[in-house]
């Protein structure tokens, strides 16, 4: 898909991080963008920066992102891309022992719950309504395309490490979910692709102490130091201009495979 001027996007997820970086990539082709997040100045600062708009949204919540696609596309149209970096995680073991009280408990639910609901169900829930818009559209070229969509996994979808339950089974839910959502819109000419993020140099990560990412970067086998957001927005063009990149899961982390902790 050529992306060009005043060509309708929509971020998840962002006024920071990944998706702010996406969001950039899109404006400098062109493209007129709506963020939606749920940090409300940190959005509005992007988004005044890049021409676009914002929209706070919840994914996990229906009204709220029916709202966010009524404005956007009342700003800028029916989107033809949408980028779902929208995320969080936690760190909560299956079962556990307290090493002082010896109490055993386990990942109580409700935190589970709530991880699979933004990851996994926000990420489907914008796909699915997003896609049924772009099925509105005309075809842009010969082979009929009207969209794409990225979507965001992790490699802890793959290799998730001590503690990462709740958020493994998300990310490995969307990275699941890629091919038959792919294969659910072939014949509508919308594309789906999903990136696997390493460690990355986000807002998240920058709160670890300096000998923790040291550390961790050390950890990539090449290059030796955490991916940069710009990198990921490059991954996520590619997936988007590329008209032949359909239904793929694509690690981008360095060659890193994660250990247990």
């Amino acid at each position: 898909m050529q992306v060009g001027p005043n060509t309708p996007a929509i971020v998840t997820g962002g006024a920071s991080g990944l998706g702010e970086a996406t969001a950039r990539a899109l404006a400098a082709k062109g493209a007129k963008v709506a963020i939606f997040d749920l940090q409300e100045e940190k959005g509005k600062k992007v988004a005044e920066e890049i021409g676009g708009i914002f929209c706070e949204v919840n994914v996990t919540n229906d009204e709220s992102v029916d709202a966010g696609f009524a404005k956007a596309r009342a700003a800028h149209g029916q989107e033809r891309i949408l980028v779902n970096c929208a995320g969080t995680g936690n760190a909560i073991k299956t079962a556990s022992r307290d090493r002082q009280t010896g109490e055993i408990r386990h990942f109580p639910l409700e935190a589970f719950n709530f991880i699979i609901q933004i990851n996994l169900v926000g990420t489907f829930r914008c796909i699915a309504k997003s896609a049924a818009g772009m099925m509105s559209l005309d075809p842009l070229n010969e082979d009929g395309e009207r969209g794409a969509i990225v979507n965001t996994a992790s490699v802890a979808g793959e290799d998730g490490q001590i503690g990462q339950a709740a958020y493994s089974a998300s990310k490995g839910g969307v990275i699941g979910m890629t091919l038959p959502i792919a294969r659910d819109l072939m014949g509508e000419g919308i594309r789906v692709n999903t990136i696997l993020p390493g460690i990355f140099n986000t807002p998240l990560m920058n709160a670890a102490p300096p000998q923790v990412k040291e550390a961790l970067a050390a950890s990539v086998p090449f290059p030796k130091r955490l991916g940069n957001a710009p990198e990921y927005a490059h991954l996520a063009m590619t997936m988007i201009e590329n008209g032949y990149f359909n239904g793929e899961d694509v690690r981008l982390d360095g060659a890193i495979r994660m250990a247990p902790r």
